[in-house]
C-alpha cells in the first residue's frame, strides 16, 4: 500500500482532467504528478535521504497537495504544522522532527533565517510563493521545481513511515503522530466506503490541511481521481462562492464551521445545488443547528466521523440514512469503519458488554506507529494491540458509539484541540498565579471556550485581560482563554488530591445532555 499509488492511478485514468483548482490556476493529473516528482526531485537535490522528514508552514494551496506527496514520492516524510501556533511552538516542534527541509508560505519568510539558525537539521529553507526571489538564504519553490528534473518514485509504502502529524500534548509537549502509508491509506479505503462515490467528485478543501481531518481527505479524493478545490483558509462567504462557482459536490467541515455558514446572509442566496456530500466531525453538534443545516441543503448525504489523529483518524461513521431516520441515533458517533474494531474497557482494561460506560478504545491497521521519539507515551495508550482513545462512552447493541464524557484534560474548541496543561503552564509562568485550573465550557459558535480559574498570590492582583495577554506571549491565541474567573479560595481537590475539574465544570454544563462539546 502506497500513497503515491492513487496518484499513478488518477494520472493514468485522468490524465487531462483538472486535478487541483487553487484561485485561477487549474493543474491536470498530469502536471500535477509531474511538479510532485520533480518537487522530490529537488528535495533529493538538497539532501534528503530515505526517511528524512520535510515540514511546511503555511495556509491551504495547490502546494499542500504536492508537500502531501512529494516528499513521499522521494522517500520521505511529510510534517504539515499549524500556522495558528507560536513561534515558539512552531520551534519546539521543528527541533522535535528535525526535519532537513522547511517549507514556507510568503507570509512566514522573513523567518527563515531564525528558522535556519536555531534548527540545526535544516539544510533548506524553502519559500512556496510565486516571487522567483526568496529571502538570502531561502530557495524559491517554484524555481526548485522547474529546475529539477521528474525523480522516480522512491517505492516506500506498508509500514513505512509517511507523516508526522503534531497535536497537544498532556504533558506540555506537543506529540508527533507516526503514521504510515497503511495507516493513511487504508483510512481512505475505509471514506471511500463510506462515500460511495459513483463519479469521480469535485472536493472543497475547506479545514486546514495542516490538521489529518481535513488532510485525510486529499488521499481520498486522489484515490477516487476527484478534483481538489482549494480554500487557503475558512471564509464562509468565500467558501459559497467557491461551491457555486467550482460547482463542489462534496467537502468535509467541523461543526462550527456550520453554525457560521447558518450564520452567513448569503448562504440563503447562494448556489449549492451541486453538493451531494457533506463529512463533519471533530465535535458533537447541536441537533437544531445540524437539523437547521440539512433542511437548507435537502439534496446533501451527510455523514459523521469520529476519530482521532492517532487513528489515521476516522474509527466511526453515522452514514447518511443515519442522519435522514434521524432521532436519538444523530446523537451517537456512528457504528466501526470496515477497517477498525471498537470496544469499551473499564480501568482494569477489561472489554465490557453493549450499554456499559467505560473507556472507547480501537485496533485495527488505523493504528498509528505511535508517537515520535515517546515510547513511554506510546506504551500507555497503546496496549496489547488497543488504542486507548481517552474518551468515554459506550455501544448500544446494534454497536452504535455513544460520546459521554472526555478522560483527556482537553478542549475542542472550534475543531482545535486544546490540552489545558499546555494552557496551565503559560498561565503559572505569571507571577501573580498560586494556582489555575483550565476546563472548557460551552460556546454557541465554538462549541467549547477556554476558561481559566486562577486563584492569586496573596498581595498580587491581576484581571482576565492581563491573564490573556500574558498567554498570548507563550501560546498560539486560539489556545488562550477566553474567559477568566479569579478566586480567592483555594481550588477544589479530588480524593487524590488532584483538581476536581469535573466540580468545577459542572455548574457551565448543568442541564445539557452532555458533559463534552
Amino acid at each position: 500500500m502506497q500513497l503515491t499509488q492513487g496518484l499513478k492511478r488518477a494520472r493514468s485514468l485522468y490524465g487531462r482532467r483538472v486535478a487541483v483548482t487553487c484561485g485561477t490556476r487549474n493543474f491536470t493529473w498530469e502536471q500535477l504528478v509531474d511538479r510532485i516528482a520533480r518537487l522530490a526531485g529537488a528535495l533529493r537535490g538538497l539532501g534528503m535521504q530515505s526517511g528524512d522528514r520535510v515540514a511546511m508552514l503555511g495556509e491551504n494551496s495547490h502546494r499542500s497537495i504536492e508537500f502531501y506527496y512529494g516528499p513521499c514520492w522521494g522517500g520521505g516524510v511529510f510534517v504539515p504544522l499549524n500556522p495558528r501556533l507560536s513561534e515558539a511552538e512552531v520551534l519546539a516542534q521543528l527541533g522535535d522532527a528535525e526535519p532537513m527541509a522547511l517549507i514556507l508560505d510568503p507570509a512566514f519568510a522573513g523567518r527563515a533565517a531564525k528558522f535556519l539558525a536555531e534548527v540545526p537539521s535544516l539544510k533548506a529553507v524553502i519559500v512556496a510563493g510565486d516571487d522567483p526571489a526568496p529571502p538570502p538564504g531561502a530557495h524559491s519553490y517554484e524555481g526548485l521545481v522547474a529546475a529539477s528534473g521528474p525523480a522516480a518514485d522512491a517505492g516506500r509504502g506498508g509500514e513505512d513511515l509517511a507523516a508526522l502529524f503534531y497535536t497537544g500534548g498532556t504533558t506540555g509537549r506537543a506529540k508527533g503522530v507516526m503514521l504510515s502509508h497503511a495507516n493513511l491509506f487504508v483510512n481512505a479505503m475505509n471514506t471511500l466506503v463510506n462515500a460511495r462515490l459513483e463519479s469521480p467528485p469535485t472536493q472543497l478543501h475547506a479545514g486546514p490541511l495542516c490538521h489529518l481531518a481535513a488532510g485525510g481527505r486529499v488521499f481520498t479524493n486522489t484515490l477516487a481521481g476527484g478534483r481538489h478545490v482549494m480554500l487557503a483558509r475558512f471564509r464562509p462567504p468565500e467558501l459559497l462562492q467557491l461551491i457555486e462557482r467550482e460547482r463542489v459536490t462534496g467537502m468535509s467541515i467541523v461543526p462550527t464551521m456550520i453554525g457560521m455558514l447558518l450564520a452567513e446572509p448569503s448562504l440563503q442566496t447562494a448556489d449549492l445545488s451541486s453538493l451531494r456530500t457533506i463529512n463533519y466531525g471533530g465535535s458533537p453538534i447541536p441537533e437544531p443547528v445540524l437539523s437547521r443545516f440539512m433542511a437548507h441543503l435537502p439534496q446533501v448525504d451527510f455523514g459523521q466521523s469520529y476519530g482521532m489523529t492517532e487513528l489515521s483518524p476516522i474509527a466511526t461513521h453515522l452514514t447518511p440514512a443515519d442522519h435522514r431516520r434521524g432521532g436519538a441515533r444523530l446523537r451517537s458517533a456512528g457504528r466501526a469503519v470496515a477497517a477498525a474494531e471498537v470496544g469499551i474497557m473499564d480501568d482494569a482494561d477489561r472489554l465490557l458488554p453493549s450499554g456499559e460506560v467505560g473507556e472507547v478504545v480501537i485496533r485495527g491497521p488505523i493504528v498509528m506507529a505511535g508517537y515520535w521519539r515517546q515510547p513511554e507515551l506510546t506504551a500507555r495508550v497503546l496496549r496489547d494491540g488497543w488504542m486507548h482513545s481517552g474518551d468515554v462512552g459506550y455501544l448500544d447493541e446494534e454497536g452504535y458509539l455513544f460520546i459521554v464524557d472526555r478522560k483527556k484534560d482537553m478542549v475542542v474548541s472550534g475543531g482545535e484541540n486544546i490540552y489545558s496543561l499546555e494552557v496551565e503552564d503559560a498561565i503559572h509562568c505569571h507571577p501573580a498565579v498560586a494556582q489555575c485550573a483550565v476546563i472548557g465550557v460551552p460556546h454557541e459558535t465554538w462549541g467549547e471556550a477556554v476558561h481559566a480559574v486562577i486563584v492569586l498570590r496573596p498581595g498580587h492582583s491581576l484581571d482576565a485581560a492581563a491573564v490573556i495577554e500574558h498567554c498570548r506571549l507563550h501560546i498560539a491565541s486560539f489556545k488562550c482563554p477566553r474567559s477568566v474567573e479569579l478566586r480567592v479560595d483555594p481550588l477544589p481537590l479530588s480524593g487524590v488530591n488532584k483538581v476536581n475539574k469535573a466540580l468545577l465544570r459542572a455548574p457551565h454544563w448543568e442541564g445539557r445532555q452532555r458533559g463534552v462539546n
